[in-house]
């Protein structure tokens, strides 16, 4: 680890208790969540000299755990906000992985503008869930746009993603189920074939909260419902496989609330 960088006073240094990872984050709240973890699991296939590209990359979180689960040659994180980009760029360093990890301050919608049609092997996003207009409007700017369509709506990351792949290359995303009839009529529009659905609920009981997909480029038709996510048992605890996700022992049980 780099013990060089600086940290400021509105932010801790993380140990993600992977492979001696570390992430810088902010004290104020804005952290990563558990969706970026199940999709750093639900990608982490990738084949071996993949160049992967993150749009929406926030604090990094997934190019760094990536960096760590698969033996992809290149990783990209693009992230829209400045400060959060610098920030994400940081813990790059942090980890000394500059050599196979770039940050780039861009909106996603340029990205075409840096990297040539076809460039990359895999995209990999955890988009804003919620359009304008929805959700909680008192939140920091940080986190609104985080969170809601204002820099790139749903169709922008498709339609991105479709562009900056190869043909057969896979796109991963996370996002909400009730966006679901979206995400499928967009992905067919630009030639991104869903390949693999995967539900995550709170509880066994409950509907999904979260859903991973994979789309593959130029596929032919065959969708795979894949065995859903539990994330707590009855005793409101972590299940077995979580904490296999997270790395973590039985003695972990709750998510760190930033």
């Amino acid at each position: 680890m780099n013990k060089n960088i600086k940290i400021k006073n509105n932010e801790r240094i993380d140990d993600l208790e992977y492979k001696d990872l570390k992430i810088i984050q902010r004290v104020d709240g804005f952290c990563f969540g558990i969706d970026a973890v199940l999709l750093s699991d639900f990608s982490k296939n990738i084949k071996k000299g993949s160049k992967v590209i993150d749009l929406g990359t926030g604090t990094a979180i997934l190019p760094i755990l990536l960096s760590a689960k698969t033996e992809a040659e290149k990783i990209v994180g693009v992230e829209v906000q400045k400060e959060i980009a610098e920030m994400a760029q940081r813990s790059v360093l942090l980890n000394n992985l500059e050599s196979k990890v770039e940050i780039v301050n861009e909106n996603i919608k340029s990205v075409t503008e840096k990297f040539s049609e076809g460039y990359f092997d895999v995209v990999v996003t955890n988009p804003p869930y919620k359009k304008l207009e929805t959700g909680l409007t008192n939140e920091n700017k940080i986190k609104y746009i985080s969170r809601h369509e204002i820099e790139a709506n749903l169709e922008d990351f498709i339609s991105v993603s479709a562009r900056i792949l190869k043909n057969n290359g896979s796109l991963y995303m996370v996002h909400r189920p009730e966006r679901l009839a979206d995400i499928f009529f967009l992905l067919r529009k630009y030639k991104l074939e869903p390949k693999a659905l995967k539900c995550v609920q709170s509880y066994i009981d409950k509907p999904p909260k979260l859903i991973l997909i994979k789309a593959v480029k130029n596929a032919k038709p065959f969708l795979k419902i894949e065995k859903p996510i539990y994330v707590y048992n009855s005793k409101g605890e972590y299940t077995e496989e979580i904490l296999e996700i997270y790395h973590k022992t039985k003695s972990f049980r709750k998510e760190e609330k930033c």
